[in-house]
């Protein structure tokens, strides 16, 4: 079992607002999973998604498939 700890990471898009969520893409081998986070947050809660479920989120956003 790994006790490794999130790497947060901050989309380089986000420029220098705090309005942006972090990502912790370092334990999608080890876990599965992306843990996320609100960046104006950083000691408040996180969730965490499935790998496979990012990667659909992030191919829409790429895509324009979000609606919005």
């Amino acid at each position: 079992m790994t006790t490794a700890s999130p790497r947060w990471f901050k989309s380089s898009y986000s420029g220098t607002t705090s309005n942006c969520v972090e990502v912790a893409i370092n334990l999608v081998a080890s876990h599965g999973t992306v843990p996320v986070r609100d960046s104006k947050v950083s000691d408040g809660p996180s969730f965490s998604v499935s790998a496979s479920a990012f990667s659909s989120f992030v191919a829409g956003v790429k895509g324009g498939r979000l609606g919005v």
